[in-house]
């Protein structure tokens, strides 16, 4: 494989992790591999270091590419915790309020999620890169300052309920949708709708364009990739600059 030149790469984010820090797993070592000090990298499209799924990774002179696979749809599951919010939409902050949650039936839910295919507006969340002024949103909302994000239009094609467990309170859900949805709003919106409150604990992206994650390499099994498809004795001592 020629990495200089170009080549996309298929990555599984774990759990915990940002993008760009899978980002940079990757690219330490394929720089590592080549002898060079730093290969020309990026992602296309970021996934929030709470979700797990499809990261593609461009190297070389397939970075130009990056821009047309970010227009690509996605494909996400999620699992929501009813009858709550966090600050996040997500885990990553603590509960702030809680919400009656009695009169929540899977018949309501799937009434309601009628209401969100097609083209919306969204209003991303707070803790997100959005810039606002020069500074990303999350760096300002984690110092305590005042956000205002302005709603977006943004496709979203298909929302399929998947389960709905009526004593925990919690629903799955699979969403395909354009880019910049970001699912954690649209739990936030869910859970309005419902007359209650909804945070995401779950969000895996398992599909981006063609890519599935049936095709996508953990970081575990990087390593052993990389010597099959560029092991060290083919690469000469600092043949590239």
């Amino acid at each position: 494989m020629n990495f200089h030149e170009g080549e996309i790469l298929y990555i599984n984010k774990p759990y915990g992790m940002t993008s760009f820090g899978a980002l940079a797993y990757v690219r330490t070592r394929l720089s590592r591999r080549l002898h060079v000090k730093r290969l020309k990298t990026g992602h296309a499209g970021t996934l929030d270091p709470l979700a797990t799924g499809v990261l593609i990774l461009c190297t070389g002179k397939a970075t130009k590419k990056i821009e047309s696979l970010q227009l690509a749809s996605k494909e996400y599951t999620a699992t929501l915790q009813l009858g709550a919010t966090t600050a996040s939409y997500d885990r990553e902050h603590p509960v702030n309020m809680t919400y009656p949650t009695s009169h929540i039936t899977q018949e309501l839910i799937e009434r309601a999620l009628t209401k969100f295919v097609g083209e919306i507006e969204q209003v991303p969340p707070e803790f997100s890169a959005c810039s606002v002024g020069g500074d990303r949103a999350y760096k300002l909302a984690r110092r305590g300052e005042k956000v205002e994000l302005k709603p977006k239009v943004l496709q979203i094609d298909e929302i399929e309920l998947t389960h709905f467990d009526a004593e925990a309170m919690q629903m799955s859900i699979r969403v395909v949708c354009g880019k910049g949805t970001y699912i954690r709003a649209l739990a936030r919106d869910i859970g309005q709708e419902l007359g209650s409150g909804a945070y995401l604990t779950a969000l895996c992206r398992t599909r981006l364009g063609d890519v599935r994650i049936e095709d996508c390499l953990s970081l575990d099994e990087f390593p052993a990739w990389l010597d099959r498809n560029c092991p060290e004795e083919s690469v000469p001592f600092g043949s590239e600059s």
